[in-house]
């Protein structure tokens, strides 16, 4: 098995929220973690996250398979991740084996989870408590061993209240919860990540841009990169493509980058130390919620000694009882 690249070298960045990331991605990958949900925009890098939590665990050897549950109907969701007999229904011509079969042992990341149709929600959630299905078709039954990962680019709490989503479900999968800051909260990673896509776009399409103009870097402060990371690095690869020069100009970015006004402050703006501080409370409130306020079973699912949890909500200024409610 081919040794994982260093988290450092696939979550890319500077930031305090993005050390702490690292940080907790390492952790959840390596603990027994049998759900995991991430949360953040579109663009953020939900995938790659999915990915490094199952290349960084013990179940790195075994296969990690990705669904996208905005793109396939339910009906043939069924039937890719439960697989069906021959004759199961019209054009089930042989037997299909499903993915919890073929990534038994690893890993299955569902994206856009919160996509789910209503009889599918019910059918993973069964999935989940059990660890049991059948192949569409079949009498017997079959278990599988797969760490689920899910993702979503709506807080799922939203959709519950909403009438959208299971709540027997939400609670299922967030056992961990992990948040992916957007781009425009992240201060100079915007930079450390352009020097990185620079170099690889380069390589790949022979350009030669080594530096980026201070009004372009100023433009780059400016916009509130709503594709996030995925659209700096499209922005640039296209640079890269029809542009020449070593040198990323103001005449090479649109309209849309250069007249954006300078984007609101999050929330969490401020210090380092005030932005981790956020950072690290969001996350001590979701596991909190997907505990239902157990400080003992929260304190586990983030790796940490009860004592540890309570100092560190004392810390933040966190109140149990808050918190529970």
């Amino acid at each position: 098995m081919t040794p994982a690249a260093p988290l450092a070298e696939t979550i890319v960045g500077d930031h305090p929220a993005i050390v702490a990331l690292r940080d907790l991605v390492l952790r959840v990958a390596r603990s027994r973690a049998s759900t995991v949900l991430i949360y953040g925009e579109t663009g953020t890098g939900k995938g790659l996250v999915a990915r490094a939590l199952h290349d960084h665990s013990s179940r790195a050897d075994k296969p990690f398979t990705e669904i996208n549950c905005a793109a396939i109907p339910g009906n043939l969701l069924e039937s890719e991740l439960f697989g069906h007999e021959r004759g199961a229904f019209t054009g089930a011509v042989a037997r299909k084996i499903g993915l919890l079969e073929t990534a038994n042992g690893g890993s299955v990341f569902l994206d856009e989870v919160r996509e789910l149709e209503p009889m599918m929600q019910a059918k993973i959630l069964t999935l989940l408590d059990s660890r049991r299905f059948r192949r569409i078709g079949a009498v017997h039954e079959l278990t599988t061993d797969v760490r689920f990962i899910a993702a979503t680019n709506k807080i799922l709490l939203g959709e519950v209240h909403a009438g959208k989503f299971r709540d027997d479900l939400y609670y299922r999968l967030q056992v961990v919860a992990i948040n992916l800051p957007p781009l425009r909260e992240r201060g100079d990673d915007v930079f450390v990540l352009a020097e990185r896509f620079l170099a690889r776009y380069n390589r790949l399409h022979a350009s030669r841009f080594k530096h980026i103009d201070a009004a372009v870097e100023a433009a780059f402060r400016r916009y509130a990169w709503p594709g996030n990371v995925r659209e700096l690095s499209n922005l640039l690869e296209r640079i890269c493509i029809l542009e020449n020069g070593d040198t990323v100009g103001v005449e090479h970015l649109p309209a849309r980058i250069l007249r954006s006004p300078s984007p609101a402050a999050p929330a969490a703006a401020g210090s380092y130390a005030e932005r981790t501080a956020a950072f690290q409370r969001g996350m001590i409130e979701a596991a909190l919620a997907a505990q239902r306020g157990n400080l003992g079973e929260t304190a586990r699912v983030l790796g940490l000694s009860r004592h540890a949890l309570r100092h560190q909500m004392a810390k933040l200024g966190m109140d149990k009882g808050a918190s529970r409610a």
